[in-house]
């Protein structure tokens, strides 16, 4: 019957227009920001940093390098909006719309409807993050080659890494998965605001709220040594898996404090849609 119950959720949620939502705003931003690295100084950045550490950019402006140069202001801005978009309307939109009281009526406990909406929530937020790491490779292939990766970072600690072509794809495709957490935790954030006696849009709002507030107070000096504390510190370990050799202890504690923070949204949500009144 679960399985039964998530497929009929799954098609449900497939089903709404507004889903797709992210995946094309995915496509149009990814093509304007290929055409922008391809013809403006963007491109001519990199190339000056390659050259400037004695590595020749020819062989590292490539495919793998402009698609994880196009992921990260989209995961920084476009990622959350989506993802907390349908956490905000998993359980508040139904209710708003009257329909929850009719799937109440069959005999499903609370805890169980939730789990079910939860776990189709974590299945688009794999797809959402699959859907645009392959946009972006897919796009940036047609305009670059397929040679060596390059990663330059200073978030949360400096990175700078050459790969060649094959090495480059397995950690590429390896990030996403610690991308997919970090989409199911900001999914649970909203999620756990829809289950209170609100609005989809207030909970959207409020999950939004939430993230960019830790995204600014992580990076104000005087919280710097408080920066274990900030959801958003732990969203950017997908990084960290580019450094030589991987710091496996520091991305194992910060997926930790994640999955910590999934359960604990959906704990207090599960008991915030027990004792709710539907009916109000």
């Amino acid at each position: 019957m679960f399985i039964a119950q998530l497929k009929n959720e799954l098609l449900k949620l497939f089903g709404k227009k507004r889903t797709y939502i992210g995946f094309g705003a995915f496509v149009v931003a990814q093509a304007v920001m290929m055409l922008m690295f391809k013809y403006t100084r963007w491109q001519s950045s990199l190339e000056r940093l390659l050259n400037g550490n004695g590595y020749l950019a020819s062989e590292y402006i490539s495919a793998l390098t402009v698609a994880l140069v196009m992921l990260v202001p989209q995961i920084l801005l476009l990622m959350p909006l989506y993802v907390t978009l349908m956490g905000g309307d998993m359980v508040a939109k139904e209710a708003e719309d009257g329909t929850l009281r009719m799937i109440l009526s069959r005999p499903i406990s609370r805890v169980r409807l939730l789990l079910v909406k939860w776990v189709a929530g974590i299945f688009f937020s794999a797809v959402l993050v699959l859907a645009l790491g392959a946009i972006a490779l897919l796009f940036s292939r047609i305009l670059f080659p397929w040679k060596g990766m390059f990663v330059f970072g200073e978030q949360p600690d400096p990175v700078f890494g050459l790969f060649p072509p094959g090495e480059g794809f397995k950690l590429y495709v390896f990030s996403h998965l610690f991308m997919a957490v970090n989409a199911v935790a900001m999914f649970s954030v909203a999620s756990m605001f829809s289950c209170f006696n609100m609005k989809p849009a207030s909970a959207t709002i409020l999950a939004l709220s939430y993230l960019f507030m830790n995204m600014v107070m992580e990076h104000i000096p005087f919280f710097e040594s408080y920066q274990n504390w900030f959801i958003t510190h732990h969203f950017a370990c997908w990084v960290l898996v580019f450094r030589t050799p991987i710091p496996w202890a520091q991305i194992m504690q910060s997926e930790i404090v994640l999955l910590a923070t999934i359960a604990t949204t959906f704990v207090i949500g599960a008991l915030s849609f027990q004792v709710r009144d539907i009916k109000s």
